[in-house]
């Protein structure tokens, strides 16, 4: 049992259970207590804080969760996961992985491959490679690179890095953390001030019970607000556990996302379903992010960089509302930002879901993403098409961007411009000329109004000559070289 140092004042609060490196333990902490700022104070130091904000992947940490009875683990960034949302689940730090047997295959690889320098960074990148060790993940190059794509290395470079990947998940592993008797009496719903409700009954409860309280899924960006400026929430709904919210249903027409599914399970939903939109999940982000973030999440914080909108935007979506009293109601994704940061969600009401049409996914879509690196940032331009036709004439368009201005925008003006029309020189021309017209880009740190527009045209004709079959879609083959 590992020791309790202190406790935030937590007036009315229960323990809630969990286990922690094979050991059951019970907490009792404030509701935006992060599971960085708990380990670190009762000793286990390996898990570091860089940039407390889940970027640099220093504190990551494995999760792993009881699913049918089978452990699954993933990647987080303890630095913005509040220690509450944690109950009953098992946190595995670096301090954890190895045994009287010897050292874990990922912390094995690593000393093997050199792939540590100055050391800081190193324990992220061991619960990286370990929870895809844990998994049985594939041993191929971009699996470890897209599971290490939120460590960042200043010191020995990748190369090392990524061998050891390569080497750990190619090795016959037998792992004691899979043992499901860890989570034997630790499922605690509901505790103290993160309530945890299970179903959408118990979260309108919960709602009408806390008025106050701050909704949490993922917490990528609500957590920010605790890290980097300081503020302090009394009380959190934990929206990630509501099982409707969590679940991806279909009916004849209509693909139903809950607000509550996170990036890497859209990944796998849509793997099959739209490769567009999983190539733009891979740079959205990081595996440490994608397993926590939500696409209710990504839409309720209103930011206009979200990658997700304009995407919605071209697809149709519509968002399904929910109050606390159970009434609900469907707004299209063009009418739900108001301004910036701004959203027609009330104060008593959620996000329950997200429709999009079945039909959607039928046409040709591009999603392209422009940011100052590949993965892990955030858009600077965020460009999102659908085109209907036979290749060269388009009978159907619609264009959405991110990162332009206070909202996502879509463009019917240039969409009017393009239907009917087929798609040569003098066209590109115009909707080049007409985009920068109806346009009118913001500038900021991250980019110019001038660099915007320009890419926007760029986006748009990249989009076209796709299209049409003049281009065919780029492809990012990184390799690994002896």
């Amino acid at each position: 049992m590992i020791t309790v140092n202190y406790h935030k004042t937590c007036p009315n609060g229960q323990d809630l259970k969990l286990v922690i490196n094979e050991q059951a333990v019970e907490v009792n902490e404030s509701a935006d207590t992060t599971a960085l700022q708990y380990l670190r104070s009762n000793g286990l130091t390996g898990t570091k804080e860089g940039c407390a904000s889940g970027d640099c992947g220093a504190c990551t940490v494995m999760v792993g969760e009881l699913n049918g009875g089978k452990v699954q683990f993933k990647t987080v960034n303890s630095c913005i996961v509040p220690i509450g949302q944690l109950a009953g689940m098992h946190i595995v730090t670096a301090e954890g992985l190895a045994d009287q047997s010897g050292l874990h295959p990922a912390q094995d690889e690593m000393v093997a491959c050199h792939g540590s320098q100055c050391g800081f960074c190193t324990p992220g990148f061991v619960m990286s490679l370990a929870a895809m060790v844990e998994n049985g993940d594939p041993a191929k190059i971009e699996t470890v690179q897209q599971g290490i794509s939120g460590n960042l290395c200043r010191c020995t470079g990748y190369r090392p890095i990524v061998q050891a990947g390569m080497n750990a998940l190619g090795r016959d592993y037998e792992s004691r953390l899979q043992d499901p008797a860890f989570f034997k009496d630790t499922k605690s719903p509901s505790q103290g001030n993160v309530q945890q409700p299970l179903n959408e009954s118990a979260l309108r409860e919960a709602m009408v019970q806390y008025p106050k309280a701050s909704l949490i899924a993922g917490g990528t960006d609500l957590m920010l607000e605790v890290t980097q400026r300081y503020q302090h929430f009394e009380r959190l709904i934990d929206v990630s556990r509501v099982m409707e919210l969590r679940s991806i249903t279909e009916t004849q027409d209509t693909y139903c996302i809950g607000a509550s599914v996170t990036y890497t399970e859209l990944e796998r939903f849509f793997a099959q379903r739209s490769q567009s939109l999983v190539s733009l999940l891979h740079r959205l982000g990081s595996r440490q992010i994608r397993n926590c973030g939500t696409i209710g999440g990504n839409l309720a914080n209103g930011s206009p960089i979200a990658d997700m909108p304009p995407v919605l935007i071209c697809w149709g979506a519509t968002v399904e509302l929910c109050t606390s009293s159970g009434q609900t109601r469907g707004v299209s994704i063009n009418e739900f930002y108001r301004g910036y940061r701004q959203t027609v969600l009330q104060a008593d009401e959620y996000i329950a879901g997200i429709r999009i049409p079945k039909r959607s996914l039928d046409s040709f879509a591009r999603f392209y993403k422009s940011s100052k690196r590949i993965e892990d940032d955030i858009s600077s331009v965020m460009g999102a098409f659908l085109f209907q036709g036979d290749g060269s004439e388009i009978t159907a368009a619609r264009i959405a961007f991110g990162g332009m201005a206070a909202t996502p925008v879509s463009l019917p003006g240039i969409e009017d411009i393009l239907v009917g029309k087929t798609i040569n020189k003098r066209l590109l021309s115009e909707v080049g000329e007409a985009i920068g017209e109806m346009m009118s880009p913001m500038t900021d740190v991250r980019a110019s109004a001038e660099y915007r527009a320009a890419m926007a045209r760029s986006m748009l004709e990249r989009a076209l000559n796709e299209f049409s079959g003049v281009s065919k879609p780029l492809v990012m083959e990184l390799k690994l070289h002896a």
